[in-house]
């Protein structure tokens, strides 16, 4: 018996159909993982330039960089004691390497702009009251990979317990939660935001939400939501410190122009 030609044409027509959404569906989750890969380092790139156009890191809190690679180190740990998905993993390390080279820049610029040279602070003296504030890059790598190597003996030690990785993975994203934390205090104390980047946090603010909301489509673990939905509340923080410090930081911007 011969087919209908009508009935087939209509039979190609919903499988190009199908095929299409089908294909429009992965694209769109493509375009969401690559995103959700180098949607976190974004933000970094405004304050990036503008500390090295200002040459000065005024403004800007280094223990930003601080949080970010305990969390990032963090995360990539318990990842190894419970997958989740790999742009998260790859999203993790080019964030540390995204704050070291911040870090890089900053520790350049302050010793350029040292009128009286100090003694010169190094990790490897072990002095607390100096933690974080060392002269040289090295000292700040040589920290980071401490942590890690420290971090991954326990995570081979204790894989194999349920309560020790989640533990690892709430601390991680908590961590991140209050990445903007050392921000906002700066600009308490300075009751200022002169030298924050404002489209830094206003990426923060845009990447936080999309972040949070691919969190909760995705049904990572409920670390990851929560601890999202804490970070947006960090970033309309500053954001409203922005508003209620205004008048002030107009003043320095004016003052910088002038001089």
């Amino acid at each position: 018996m011969e087919s209908d030609p009508e009935t087939t044409t209509k039979y190609v027509f919903f499988d190009f159909e199908g095929d299409f959404t089908s294909m429009a569906l992965s694209a769109v989750s493509l375009a969401s993982e690559v995103a959700m890969i180098f949607g976190g380092i974004v933000p970094f790139i405004p304050q990036y330039l503008d500390i090295r156009r200002k040459e000065t890191t005024k403004g800007f809190s280094i223990y930003v960089c601080l949080a970010l690679l305990v969390a990032n180190t963090l995360r990539i740990l318990f990842w190894f004691g419970r997958f989740y998905e790999t742009p998260l993993l790859i999203q993790s390390i080019l964030m540390n390497l995204t704050m070291l080279a911040l870090i890089h820049l900053c520790v350049k610029i302050n010793s350029k702009n040292q009128i009286i040279r100090r003694k010169e602070r190094l990790f490897q003296d072990f002095d607390s009251a100096y933690f974080w504030q060392w002269s040289d890059f090295q000292s700040y790598v040589e920290c980071v990979l401490s942590f890690a190597a420290c971090g991954s003996l326990l995570m081979f030690i204790f894989i194999d317990n349920v309560y020790f990785v989640e533990t690892v993975g709430f601390f991680a994203l908590f961590t991140e939660a209050m990445l903007g934390v050392p921000q906002f205090y700066r600009n308490f104390c300075n009751k200022s935001t002169y030298g924050m980047s404002l489209p830094m946090v206003l990426m923060w603010t845009c990447g936080d939400i999309f972040k949070t909301t691919y969190f909760i489509l995705r049904k990572t673990p409920p670390q990851f939501f929560i601890c999202g939905a804490l970070q947006i509340s960090v970033d309309l923080a500053i954001l409203l410190q922005v508003w209620l410090y205004y008048e002030k930081s107009s003043k320095q911007v004016k003052s910088e122009g002038i001089n």
